[in-house]
């Protein structure tokens, strides 16, 4: 078989198993190994042990239970909603004013633990009820939830690009530094959405009331003291990784440390809090790694295969514009 009918049918195999609704992990690796028999017979079952070593004996790996972490610590203590309130007091009486301050406050949760599934959870708690309160349209309010949750896919520390750059042997404080841009961008983009939308149709977003805004804090000042603590945690992480001070994988556990003192100093620290923390870092991180496994072994075998030369080859023959 050529190795473009090979890939062909290798997505194809991907895309028919997932919607039997089996485990994109266990259908990563299955396809892996069916392609490793397939391909270089039955003696080459150590190529794909071998990836699979390589990819959990990584220590970068160590900050995907540290970023975890801090996002389950963050679940479960005060920090995200009083983030959530103070914005509101900012959010002033600009039509879509809830919506943007929704988009901002993904953002910082995404700086803050990098992954996507607890981000929207916590969104959905807080800022969904709020904007369908006030009478914002339904449609809007969820995809402004759904939408800023996914930035945590691409803001740094975000734990696809860690599991992304060891995957494909990239620098992942490289990975960290080209992702700011683009997220920024995204960030602003969804913002203008929500307000061209709002301005032209304020029924859309309606502005909050003067109640509304005093409902949580009483002045500006008390606001802002609620956004520097995850100002100063986001800091601590991305700061000590561009500035060189530490790795991706020390930065983490510095992230933990910073959340875990912020968590105590609120008074908000037990011991049944972490012990729930810990247990739900235990099963996401379970599923994160099986996941990455099923990837590292399904690209060293196609890497071997020679697809990285076809896939290569393909778009450098492309008839365009370098």
């Amino acid at each position: 078989m050529e190795i473009a009918d090979a890939t062909l049918l290798m997505v194809a195999a991907i895309f028919a198993l997932l919607v039997t609704g089996l485990p994109l992990a266990f259908i990563t690796g299955l396809i892996a190994l069916v392609f490793t028999f397939g391909w270089f017979g039955s003696s080459a079952l150590p190529l794909v042990t071998t990836r699979v070593y390589g990819f959990v004996t990584e220590y970068s790996l160590v900050a995907v239970p540290m970023f975890v972490l801090m996002a389950s610590l963050l679940d479960r203590s005060g920090i995200a909603k009083d983030l959530f309130n103070a914005m509101r007091v900012f959010a002033g009486r600009l039509p879509g004013g809830v919506a943007v301050q929704t988009v901002i406050v993904a953002f910082f949760l995404a700086a803050l633990s990098g992954i996507i599934g607890g981000e929207i959870v916590l969104l959905g708690i807080l800022a969904l009820p709020q904007m369908l309160r006030l009478g914002y349209d339904k449609h809007l309010s969820i995809g402004v939830v759904c939408a800023g949750g996914a930035l945590g896919t691409m803001m740094p520390p975000s734990i696809v690009l860690i599991i992304y750059g060891l995957i494909a042997s990239v620098s992942i404080a490289d990975l960290f530094t080209a992702a700011i841009t683009p997220a920024v961008i995204l960030m602003l983009s969804y913002i203008a959405y929500v307000l061209v939308r709002c301005l032209r149709n304020p029924a859309m977003g309606p502005p909050m009331s003067e109640a509304d805004r005093e409902e949580s804090f009483t002045n500006r000042w008390e606001a802002l003291k609620a956004i520097v603590v995850p100002g100063l945690i986001a800091l601590l992480v991305l700061g000590s990784i561009y500035g060189g001070v530490a790795s991706v994988t020390e930065a983490a556990a510095m992230g933990v440390f910073g959340v875990l003192l912020a968590v105590v100093l609120r008074g908000e620290f037990s011991l049944k809090t972490l012990h729930a923390s810990l247990g739900q870092t235990l099963t996401t991180c379970g599923m994160i790694i099986w996941i990455g496994i099923g990837a590292a072994a399904l690209v060293g075998v196609y890497n071997l295969m020679g697809g990285n030369r076809f896939i290569s080859g393909m778009i450098n023959g492309l008839d365009v514009a370098p």
